[in-house]
């Protein structure tokens, strides 16, 4: 365990978290609602602080972020816990899980991690890294002090404290919306009462000059309002300008959502073509390998810019200074092509299996929460 730094005193040793957007006030000898941060006597602490329970070595196009530092490698590790209880996670072993599991490994044992797989920075992923947000900060800044970059993969449902700590860390934000941003499709699917904080989270991250990008799930029959999609789509270039990239993600079958079909490539297509029409100049679909809407397209002459091909950079068409090459117009990508070599752009990192792990039991959940939050 570890304290917190998000967290505020209340009276009878009861603690507020200030992680995410539940807030969740929390009383002494309780957890919250994400399972890994406690109050112990009045202070929070983190439980899953040093526990890394998954980790591979992957090129950053997967998270999906095509903008910042292409073709670089990452090491992308994961703890346990989530602010969200999503009926189609695919990495709910992770994310519900109700034990902290893992392989203790300092900031400084992660950094050293991703030096000894050759990578070029560390993706904070799989399950939610706000919840854990001192442990990613800790890492992320002896990551900068070895000259790697940090990438955040994150549902977005944070707070201006959550905002204001990674702003000292992250180089890189995806945050991942479900279903356009519904509200109704939060609700019901994923125990969220309100998708305003994401959008909140959101500002903030553009206000701090970090680099967002943006991936939406798009779930077929339940999530895949164009109409949200329009919203959606004029709130980001207004918010966050035109240049901010969105890559649709296809669905596939999962959890208690196993009966839903992924989603129709046509659904995504068209999902592309209402972002684009709304003027969003970066629009991409993420998991279609060989689809058009992989490509990176200069707005100006409408050529190829990046081409690419499921996660990898099949041709490069910029120049030293990122314009294209056919027009000389300046594309917003933050650093020039890494070259990964093939075999080295996929590998599991190797940590000890879940039953040598640590395992810290004992903890009951807390059932006060503030007005209007969802248990």
């Amino acid at each position: 365990m570890r304290q917190t730094v998000l967290q505020e005193s209340l009276s009878g040793l009861r603690v507020r978290c200030l992680a995410c957007a539940r807030r969740c006030i929390i009383q002494p000898g309780k957890i919250g609602l994400c399972r890994v941060r406690t109050n112990s006597d009045g202070i929070l602490k983190l439980n899953s602080y040093g526990r890394i329970a998954v980790g591979h070595a992957d090129v950053i196009e997967k998270k999906p972020a095509y903008h910042y530092r292409p073709g670089s490698k990452l090491l992308s590790i994961g703890t346990v816990g989530c602010n969200w209880f999503c009926d189609f996670c695919i990495n709910s072993e992770l994310s519900q899980s109700e034990r902290i599991i893992g392989e203790r490994h300092s900031p400084e044992g992660v950094v050293q991690l991703a030096k000894q797989n050759r990578c070029d920075g560390i993706a904070y992923t799989y399950n939610e890294p706000l919840i854990a947000l001192e442990y990613a900060h800790d890492i992320g800044m002896a990551a900068h002090q070895n000259g790697l970059f940090n990438v955040i993969v994150s549902n977005g449902y944070g707070t201006p404290e959550a905002v204001d700590l990674l702003s000292e860390f992250a180089d890189c934000v995806v945050v991942g919306l479900k279903a356009n941003g519904s509200e109704s499709f939060l609700r019901k699917h994923s125990r969220v009462p309100s998708s305003m904080p994401i959008f909140e989270t959101l500002s903030g991250l553009k206000k701090n000059n970090i680099h967002i990008e943006i991936s939406d799930l798009i779930i077929p029959t339940l999530g895949d309002s164009l109409e949200q999609a329009m919203t959606v789509s004029r709130w980001i270039v207004n918010t966050l300008g035109p240049d901010a990239p969105i890559h649709f993600v296809a669905y596939y079958p999962a959890s208690k959502l196993s009966t839903i079909p992924m989603t129709p490539l046509d659904v995504l297509e068209a999902h592309c073509e209402v972002a684009a029409n709304e003027g969003l100049r970066y629009v991409y679909v993420a998991n279609f390998p060989g689809n058009e809407h992989e490509n990176t397209y200069c707005p100006n002459c409408k050529q190829i810019a990046i081409e690419r091909f499921g996660y990898d950079i099949q041709a490069w068409r910029l120049d030293q200074e990122n314009k294209c090459v056919n027009c000389g117009y300046q594309l917003p990508i933050i650093g020039s092509k890494t070259y990964t070599a093939p075999e080295e752009r996929y590998a599991p990192v190797i940590f000890p299996p879940f039953d040598l792990l640590y395992v810290c039991e004992g903890l009951s959940s807390s059932g006060e929460q503030p007005p209007g939050q969802l248990p």
